[in-house]
């Protein structure tokens, strides 16, 4: 059955020429092997197969039955003609779409993601189209009626009665989609005569299937423009310029938390709604899209939220409505960037330093990169928001490539919050009842609660315990697939392995010495829950982790109960750190700064930052004021100094100089191979001989790569597989994507091994 029109693309002009000449499509596929591969168009299928739509084709000596995509339609004047024989090519069997799926736009967008990122194109453009769309969820099949040819012509001959002259006139008449019942209803009569004019071939019923229209969340009360301070009001100018200019430029919105970020994106959102355009707004986390959600919404008439907890018939739904041009603004994570509006006008990245904008398989695209590409493919602008923006995007603005427009205030004036270190050491080394939350930060949230103030302490770490110990023989109890110690969760009393999954009963004694002393030590949110609720057993406290958000509307009806007064401490994962305004926190607690401070990743200075200095930014957003409390066992960090200064540029004054020693990003392109296996031998000697081929492609183009590995990778096992890892540099564009392509293709990989390549890498782990 043939997919529901999604887009009207013409076929190309070169195509239209050469009807009477061969044609032949390019077909990838989303799995092995990806092709791509050409096919014979057959003169049936040379008027309606369109790029971008899905396709049934024979492959291999067995022929197969494969469905692919068509990128590409080539004929004698295209310029990949010498590369096909149109003799030997194998016809396409069948046309699954008669619209495609992806327009010439995502078309051209996927193509450059296939070749930044390295990733076959087929699985691009599976990442580009959700599932729901490509499965039709939400559909039903439908007949509607139309009149065989040359009906009117000849109605003067036909032996009709009054009724079913009637029933002609009516379909002759409108351009509509008539289904019997609906035509049945208008007429005045039954299904009867309509079903015999389709006996007597006077009227042709044709099958498609259609959307199903989801449950829409309503409209938000309305609300009036905020008045913008002078620093806003010339942000917002210069975005407006270019809007109304329908040129391109990529801004850096540097604003501090509490700045008004988002009510820039608002306004200059509404002068691309006036345009009749559309916009994207991206978010990192699924937490800010109910806060997001409701600002645009009280705002803008037609706004569609994409994130993980829909269901495919309504993701499906929404990318229909937004491919129809009925959607004014686009909210979501990072795949909303692929949102197929035809009218374009502007792309937003809150929080554009996040990293989960980074996608973490393939294709590894980073959102923020792919939303550049766009934005100068279809020349609208792009905003990069941030309080801390990424190094990469800060150095890109400091070299004039992006250009950055300061928000150095708080909204009305307001003062950033003091910030002040608890150095846990004089805890530890004074032999003191040691716990999670310092009796300093203890009197603080007490003094705030009393106040009828809240309160938001950060634990970036789930779960009760992070580290079961046997004291007798010293064994952790670790992940039998992974190299990683397992995490205790109270709830349920069991062990789980974050990367895999793997879960047990807690154990009551050591595996290895049946000592039954084991220790249960370690912090995560679930055991910091505990101990607050224990120091204020009076006072409503919710956690906000991913142990907790699992249900559709969790994250909703958590933060309305903190926002409503009713929870006076909220706690949790890095999800509380940004984005969320709310105006009684008088109190930020960080419980342990140094939870990533010290990983195996150039990084982790940053990004250490980079959290303390958002979530500081929770609080001070009213009247009241605010006050945060860094508890830390490293107060002379320069990322923690720095971050209790909110002194962003002192600390990129710090870390910039070491990055450009080290040839890291923002001043070396990097590339990170990671090669598995479950023998351990094989996956060593196979990443031998990448690094081997990296260095001899290198030295045959002449270009300026080099390779730092392979070792072993932080987290040596993962998933029963053993793995290692190089590092890949280069400071010419696309010399790492040369080189790493022609050994990809090159190097055969030892019967289970398997290796991955990841552009621009964000986890070193």
């Amino acid at each position: 059955m043939d997919q529901q029109s999604l887009f009207n693309v013409s076929p190309p002009q070169w195509q239209l020429d050469d009807q009477g000449d061969w044609l032949a499509a390019r077909i990838a596929f989303a799995t092995a092997p990806f092709g791509p591969y050409d096919y014979s168009i057959p003169t049936e299928f040379e008027t309606t197969l369109k790029l971008g739509a899905r396709v049934g084709v024979p492959l291999g000596r067995g022929n197969r039955k494969m469905a692919g995509y068509c990128i590409d339609i080539i004929g004698p004047q295209h310029p990949d003609a010498s590369t096909v024989n149109p003799a030997k090519l194998k016809p396409i069997a069948n046309v699954i779409d008669a619209k495609p799926l992806i327009n010439a736009s995502l078309l051209k967008l996927a193509k450059w993601i296939s070749q930044y990122y390295l990733c076959p194109i087929g699985q691009v453009i599976e990442t580009i189209v959700p599932t729901g769309v490509r499965n039709q969820s939400g559909t039903r099949e439908m007949l509607f009626l139309s009149l065989a040819d040359d009906v009117i012509k000849n109605i003067g001959t036909l032996k009709l009665s009054e009724l079913q002259k009637s029933i002609i006139y009516t379909l002759h008449g409108t351009v509509q989609d008539w289904t019997a019942r609906e035509l049945a209803e208008t007429v005045g009569c039954t299904v009867g005569p309509i079903s015999t004019l389709r006996k007597k071939g006077i009227i042709i019923a044709t099958a498609r299937r259609v959307q199903q229209k989801t449950h829409e969340i309503p409209a938000e009360k309305r609300i009036d423009n905020l008045t913008l301070n002078a620093e806003q009001e010339q942000s917002l100018s210069a975005i407006e310029h270019h809007i109304d200019a329908d040129t391109h430029e990529t801004f850096l919105l540097h604003g501090v938390t509490g700045s008004g970020k988002t009510e820039v994106y608002i306004r200059a959102i509404q002068k691309v709604v006036q345009y009749g355009r559309q916009a994207i707004v991206l978010v990192p986390e699924i937490s800010l899209t109910p806060q997001t959600r409701q600002r645009f919404r009280a705002r803008f008439d037609r706004v569609a939220v994409l994130h993980s907890h829909l269901t495919a018939a309504q993701r499906a739904w929404h990318w229909q409505q937004i491919a129809a041009g009925n959607v004014q603004v686009i909210i979501g994570a990072r795949s909303a960037i692929f949102a197929p509006a035809p009218n374009l006008g502007l792309i937003v990245l809150d929080e554009e330093h996040d990293g989960s904008f980074k996608q973490d398989k393939a294709p590894r695209y980073h959102a923020r990169d792919v939303a550049d590409f766009r934005a100068r493919q279809q020349k609208i602008p792009l905003v990069l928001g941030s309080a801390t923006p990424s190094l990469e995007t800060w150095h890109l603005a400091q070299q004039g490539t992006y250009r950055r427009i300061a928000l150095e205030k708080r909204v009305l004036d307001l003062p950033l919050p003091d910030v002040a270190t608890i150095d846990m050491r004089v805890d530890f080394e004074g032999r003191k009842r040691f716990g999670p939350i310092n009796q300093k930060l203890r009197q603080e949230i007490t003094k705030t609660i009393a106040d009828g103030g809240q309160v938001i302490l950060l634990l970036n770490r789930r779960g009760f315990s992070t580290r079961i110990q046997c004291p007798a023989c010293g064994n952790v109890e670790s992940c039998p697939d992974c190299s990683i110690p397992l995490t205790h969760h109270n709830i349920g009393n069991k062990a789980v392995c974050h990367y895999c999954d793997y879960g047990i009963p807690a154990p009551q004694k050591c595996t290895e010495c049946n000592n039954p002393a084991i220790r249960f030590s370690g912090l995560g949110t679930q055991k910091l829950e505990a101990n607050v609720t224990a120091m204020f057993p009076d006072v409503p406290i919710l956690r906000m982790d991913t142990d907790t958000m699992r249900k559709p509307g969790s994250h909703e009806k958590a933060l309305a109960r903190f926002r409503s007064g009713e929870i006076k401490i909220l706690l949790g994962t890095q999800m509380i750190a940004k984005g969320l305004d709310f105006p009684n926190v008088t109190l930020v607690g960080v419980v342990n700064a140094d939870t990533a401070l010290h990983l195996p990743d150039f990084r982790a200075a940053e990004r250490s930052f980079g959290l303390v200095t958002q979530v500081a930014g929770r609080t001070g957003r009213g009247e009241k004021g605010g006050r945060v409390l860094v508890q830390t066992f490293d107060p002379e960090n320069p990322a923690i100094v720095a971050a209790t200064r909110h002194d962003y540029i002192g600390f990129t004054a710090q870390e910039m100089p070491q990055r450009e020693e080290l040839g890291y990003p923002p001043f070396g392109r990097l590339a990170r191979l990671v090669i598995r296996g479950e023998i351990d031998s094989k996956a060593l000697q196979t990443a031998d001989k990448l690094a081997e081929e990296i260095t001899k492609t290198n030295e045959e183009f002449g270009l300026d790569v080099r390779v730092l590995g392979p070792a072993p990778a932080p987290v040596e096992k993962l998933r029963g597989k053993y793995r290692f890892h190089m590092l890949v540099f280069s400071n010419q564009p696309n010399a790492l994507q040369t080189v790493i392509a022609r050994v990809q293709s090159s190097v055969k990989p030892i019967d289970g091994i398997q290796w991955i390549v990841d552009i621009d890498p964000q986890d070193m782990l």
